[in-house]
């Protein structure tokens, strides 16, 4: 029998076509002999029709399958194959189904299903992976055991669940916990553990384990550090306990995702799992924290309650996003965190948001669920579930939360299951809160004020633009934080959270002695724009005196916009009075290190583009990367006296350690380092990189080099001492193309896709090349098209061996109706490239239709 080929028309599937399949899974027995070409997979699965079925039609999904055999109840049966799956005619009542299916790991660059990355067997099932192992009704909504045997000549066979038992060339794994088949996993391959043990509240042993390559033992040791961390705090916070009797993790090189919770299996990408001071930043090192938490909190928000369909992704990634930054939030520095999140949602989100890609977090409609796997869905749904928490107050958040688990563990729900819940714990009605879920768009928030008489009021407009599909939009429930300040510094009005509901709405505060200085959306209480008149001088008195930490660095995070938008515009010298200002709050040695490198921290040159965009000029790339090396350059010569004492004093002394403490302090050393190497020519780097004995001080000092122009020989020593570590050279590639100057990006860029190290099987390493082409603003968008034309080159070649990786890099694009006439020729002779593409994948021909349409 033979497969039948995949329609080249993509589908769209809608929220309101939901139906549930006909027939519940009431146990799964997997058989897996292994082969690299032609591994057999035999499925053997008990369906029981479901007395309310409104459709009884039999439809098994299956992609890429070549089908042997199937049976029902022991009997062989025909089949009939269709697109996307097969259907067959089955009995009324309660039966087995038995198919037996080869597949070809070795030949499945898409990374999806069953594959091998470097020799070893791995799957990545989320979200329709799995129909490409076996026919299976493939949706999360059918929720099953799973008990699997792994037959082969690996030494390491590892499956979802608890070990039934292991001999020579054979391993039984058994899943007690219903689960849909996105969250199957299978392991198999020559791996090391590192082992460790956790013991849960009500005295269970926990047996945990690092699964690795031979020759990466070493850098496990965070891992299951932030792993026990992790298990701890879920039952100190969330009151959750572990619940099968080990908890396996393995990092894999090859990976589409950053990680994924399969049920007691976790596999991860290699580059957030695997560290060491010798070859991990201390980003890295937070990074790998909070992905490890966020997949181990899977195991409630994600597993035990799951999604009822796609369309609901947001419920369980959304939330887990939340729980993992509350986690962070604990461990390191909460006010740094939350700084760090509304960056990359600025960065990220809310440029999905104001263009051709927006869509709202749980979607109406698709025709690639990777799509949209986006900051939308996960960054903007955590903000939503940060304003429920923030309306509600935390006692009634938890007491919501305890129900959510009491009521839907073992279910697959939706949004209006989960609003229920706190409709029902808080007594209050959430009907207009749950446009945040049907609506897209980043809310725009006009704010005016008043004051006479000892009477203040502030008035808030809100509206959002259209978006696709979404012409008008009507008031959303929207958290703002406010705090008053008086003209000497002193917080009069400590924080009350405001609840708009409507178009227009006035506040009032009566008794001040004077007119205050409001500190509006403090701790960034909504994920909204804020609009109102201010000036820089009232921005740098918030800078200086706000008792709100985000909105300090709010303050001069606006200021450091005003001055470089002045700059690109007029011409205009960096602000003194600016200046002034981030030398003084550096040099407070007071102040948290991590805070006053989050200061010194410039706004993104996307981010001034869209600003410019946004106040009705058209945003000149080259123009902004020359008004920010201008600026850098004009503080660094201001800071001239303090920069030797100020690095002098945050260089950190002693053996390293990944701790906040740490991490704030080498973070300012470096952004110190960057401004004094434009003084000294790169002097004191070398010597930093010289006496480097962690790869955050390694990173930076050559960082600064290759910027001054001054780092070939370290360049190339660092890439002798680290050629043969596979993530460290990600590193290496990435910051050659973003030390470049914009004429010499995308050259840059295009010589690494020839050197030998660089694969395009390898998502890392093309995301480490192209994320960096894409990232350097001003060279990705350089007159001469050539770095559109490279992207486009390479996603186009791309296409055909991993659909997912292209689809979401093609997001590089999705800016591009805010450049000039010129530019916007160039980027949509590059989309429309890509678009005609004989045999494009489904994948990217949504996301660049899209792109285009808009």
């Amino acid at each position: 029998m033979k497969d039948a080929s995949p329609a080249t028309a993509p589908k769209t599937f809608y929220l309101k076509d939901y139906m549930p399949f006909g027939y519940d899974a009431e146990s799964v027995h997997l058989t897996f002999r292994l082969a690299p070409e032609t591994t057999r997979v035999i499925s053997r699965i008990r369906f029981a029709p479901k007395p309310d079925a409104a459709d009884r039609t039999f439809f098994l999904h299956g992609e890429e399958l070549k089908l042997i055999s199937a049976k029902i109840d022991g009997q062989e049966v025909t089949p009939e194959l269709v697109e996307g799956g097969l259907t067959c005619e089955v009995p009324g009542a309660p039966f087995t189904w038995e198919a037996e299916v080869e597949i070809n790991p070795a030949g499945n660059t898409a990374l999806e299903g069953l594959y091998m990355s470097n020799r070893m067997y791995c799957t990545q099932c989320e979200a329709e992976g799995f129909r490409k192992i076996t026919y299976y009704p493939d949706r999360p909504d059918v929720m099953s055991t799973f008990t699997v045997r792994i037959e082969g000549d690996e030494p390491v066979m590892l499956s979802n669940g608890n070990p039934m038992g292991q001999g020579e060339g054979w391993a039984e794994w058994h899943d007690p916990w219903p689960k849909p088949a996105y969250l199957f996993a299978l392991v198999a391959g020559d791996l090391v553990n590192h082992p460790g043990s956790f013991t849960t509240k009500s005295g269970k042993e926990v047996e945990l384990n690092i699964w690795v390559r031979p020759g990466d033992e070493h850098k496990c040791a965070f891992g299951m550090e932030a792993l026990k961390k992790s298990m701890k705090w879920d039952e100190d916070v969330y009151g959750l306990e572990y619940d099968l009797d080990l908890f396996n993790i393995v990092a894999v090189d090859d990976f589409n995702m950053g990680a994924m919770e399969n049920k007691g299996l976790n596999i991860f990408n290699s580059s957030c799992v695997l560290a060491s001071p010798e070859t991990s930043t201390d980003a890295n090192f937070e990074r790998i924290e909070a992905i490890i938490a966020h997949e181990y909190f899977h195991n409630w928000t994600g597993n035990r309650i799951t999604c009822r369909d796609w369309f609901q992704l947001c419920l369980k990634e959304g939330l887990t996003v939340f729980r993992d930054a509350q986690f962070t939030a604990d461990m390191r520095s909460e006010p740094v965190k939350r700084i760090e999140d509304v960056i990359a949602l600025r960065a990220r989100q809310f440029p999905e948001d104001n263009g051709p890609l927006a869509h709202p977090p749980r979607p109406e409609q698709f025709q690639e669920i990777n799509n949209f796997y986006t900051a939308t869905v996960y960054e903007k749904g955590a903000e939503v579930i940060g304003m429920l928490k923030r309306l509600v107050g935390d006692e009634n958040y938890y007491k919501a939360l305890k129900l959510y688990f009491e009521r839907h563990d073992g279910q697959a729900c939706t949004i209006e299951d989960w609003l229920k819940v706190f409709e029902d714990a808080t007594g209050r009605g959430l009907s207009q809160f749950k446009l945040w879920y049907s609506q897209a768009g980043t809310p725009r928030l006009k704010v005016s004020e008043d004051y006479a008489d000892g009477t203040y009021t502030l008035t808030f407009e809100q509206s959002t633009p259209p978006t696709p599909g979404q012409p008008d939009k009507a008031p959303r429930v929207i958290p703002v934080a406010v705090g008053l300040l008086s003209p000497n510094g002193d917080e009069v009005r400590a924080t009350e959270v405001l609840e708009l509901t409507e178009a227009k709405q006035s506040f009032t505060y009566q008794g001040l002695a004077s007119k205050p200085v409001p500190s509006i959306l403090r701790e960034f209480s909504a994920p909204v724009i804020l609009e109102r008149e201010t000036t820089n001088a009232e921005r740098a008195f918030l800078l200086a005196h706000d008792t709100d930490p985000f909105n300090r660095w709010e303050a001069g995070n606006a200021l450091a916009k005003e001055v470089r938008v002045a700059m690109v515009l007029d011409g205009a010298a960096p602000d003194a009075a600016y200046l002034d200002a981030l030398e003084k709050l550096v040099r407070d040695d007071d102040q948290d290190p991590a805070f006053r490198a989050l200061v010194l921290t410039p706004p993104s040159q996307s981010d001034i583009a869209q600003t410019l965009f946004d106040r009705g000029h058209t945003p000149d790339p080259q123009k902004i990367y020359d008004a920010a090396e201008t600026f850098t350059q004009t503080l660094a010569q201001q800071l001239e006296t303090s920069l030797p004492r100020l690095y002098a004093a945050t260089t950190v002394d002693g053996p390293y350690a990944p701790d906040a403490e740490g991490a704030g302090k080498r973070a300012l050393n470096g952004r110190i380092l960057s401004l004094l190497t434009r003084l000294d020519g790169g002097e004191q780097a070398a010597r930093q990189y010289q006496a480097a004995d962690n790869m955050t001080q390694q990173y930076a000092a050559l960082g600064a080099l290759l910027k001054a122009e001054n780092g070939e020989a370290q360049s190339q020593a660092f890439f002798g001492q680290w050629q043969d570590d596979r993530l460290v050279m990600d590193k290496w590639f990435a910051l050659q193309i973003a030390c470049a100057a914009p004429e010499k990006t995308a050259a840059t860029a295009a010589a690494l896709t020839r050197h030998p190290l660089f694969s395009m099987k390898n998502p890392n390493r093309f995301r480490a090349v192209f994320g960096a082409l894409a990232g350097h603003h001003a060279g990705f968008h350089h007159a001469s098209g050539e770095g559109y034309q490279l992207l486009a080159d390479n996603l186009i070649a791309l296409d055909k061996l991993n659909p997912q990786t292209t689809a979401r890099m093609c997001a590089a694009f999705q800016t591009w109706k805010r450049y000039d006439a010129g530019r916007q020729s160039l980027i949509r002779a590059q989309l429309t490239r890509i678009a005609g593409t004989d045999g494009l994948s489904r994948d990217t021909t949504e996301m660049v239709t899209r792109i285009l349409d808009a």
